[in-house]
């Protein structure tokens, strides 16, 4: 014993099981609650086995109510003309089933070349209105444009207010268009609604990642190809499915601007044979005989031509409904 206190060393504080790993600036993040698990927010009331009963019957006569116009559509389409005056119309039980009816509309005619128009008129459309509507937002997305507010304000009140049915006509007819496939094009090639909503999207873009790329030396064009652009995918692609399905489903241009058959969209080959019953000339569409029961196909060919006009879109709107709702809602809270 030297005088000398022994040294006491202290032991290091326990930390409770909680704050082990965690930093005094960090806390432990809450845990993510699991899809189906029993632990619900307070807010959110446990549902009933009445309400989920009811939810199911809803959606269920909504799915119905969708589909059954849908499913007796493509069953006529199908069936034989003796079928449809079996049943006394739409045919919705299968029956005695023929492609008859798609043959006649696909072998040349009226209907085949309708096809084809609609088809260029929407390819042709969508590329110049999805270009421009571009253009014409990221001008007015840049706060220093030229001339940003009057032209934002000009693009504001043709939402509201239009030239009127005459003075159109005699714009496109002094432009030389009527009888012509621009006719259908550049009359309603900007539509004000699609281009505020690419606006608000570019307008949400972070403008320091805009600002770096112009310190770096890109230009406008560069900018919009190279950042602008595969940043707004979303909005784009509901801009030109707007654009598309317009193009696709106009049929009212046709039937003021276009006076040869032979020009005719399959809109208005589908409003003038199905609604309203006119034989199309050369269409070889009338007075064929079903080779199964040798009567005289009506029905079936209608709504084959009904059928040949929905399913482009059917088949097109998948691709591009992810990107619908993200880009729709985006423009609605911006715009």
């Amino acid at each position: 014993m030297s005088g000398q206190s022994p040294e006491i060393t202290a032991a290091p504080p326990v930390l409770p099981a909680a704050a082990v790993g965690t930093t005094p600036d960090r806390p432990t993040p809450a845990p993510r609650r699991r899809r189906g698990s029993k632990h619900r927010p307070v807010w959110e009331e446990r549902p009933t086995p009445v309400g989920l009963a009811l939810k199911g019957l809803v959606l269920t006569l909504v799915a119905l109510a969708v589909l059954f116009p849908l499913w007796t559509v493509v069953l006529t389409s199908f069936s034989t003309q003796a079928e449809t005056l079996r049943v006394g119309g739409l045919v919705t039980v299968p029956g005695e089933l023929t492609l008859n009816a798609y043959r006649q509309i696909l072998s040349g005619g009226v209907v085949s070349r309708a096809a084809l128009v609609s088809v260029g008129i929407t390819a042709v459309g969508t590329v110049i209105s999805t270009i421009v509507s571009v253009l014409a937002a990221y001008g007015l997305s840049r706060p220093g444009s030229v001339l940003h507010r009057p032209i934002l304000f000009v693009f504001l009140v043709t939402m509201f207010f239009g030239a009127g049915l005459i003075p159109t006509y005699l714009l496109v007819s002094s432009l030389g268009l009527i009888n012509s496939y621009w006719s259908l094009i550049l009359p309603g090639a900007v539509s004000a609604f699609n281009v505020l909503i690419l606006r608000s999207f570019f307008m949400g873009i972070d403008q320091s990642i805009l600002d770096a790329a112009r310190i770096d030396g890109a230009g406008d064009w560069r900018v919009l190809g190279r950042i602008v652009l595969p940043m707004s995918k979303a909005a784009v692609a509901v801009v030109a499915l707007f654009y598309g399905v317009g193009y696709w489903n106009a049929f009212f241009n046709a039937m003021l601007y276009i006076n040869d058959n032979a020009k005719w969209p399959l809109q208005l080959v589908l409003r003038s044979y199905v609604l309203q019953g006119v034989s199309l000339p050369g269409g070889g569409t009338t007075g064929q005989v079903d080779a199964a029961t040798g009567v005289v196909s009506g029905l079936p060919v209608q709504m084959a031509v009904m059928v040949l006009a929905i399913v482009p879109i059917l088949l097109v709107y998948p691709f591009v409904q992810r990107h619908f709702t993200k880009g729709v809602i985006f423009g609605a809270i911006k715009g």
